[in-house]
């Protein structure tokens, strides 16, 4: 199930995180967040976001 979830930390500063997503289909997910809240102080890529770049890359390999 892909889900989008915001965080509001004590300290004021925003996270949000992407669930269900793969490649850059997560940034493009939270993009509109994003935008609605401003400056991106730093950004956390998850092992999901290259998956799908491996598997792209196995597969031109391959010849396919």
């Amino acid at each position: 199930m892909r889900e989008i979830e915001v965080v509001i930390h004590p300290d004021g500063s925003i996270s949000v995180e992407a669930h269900g997503y793969e490649g850059a289909d997560c940034e493009e997910a939270t993009r509109f967040v994003e935008q609605a809240l401003g400056r991106v102080r730093q950004r956390k890529r998850k092992p999901e976001y290259y998956r799908r770049a491996a598997q792209r890359n196995r597969l031109q390999q391959r010849g396919e």
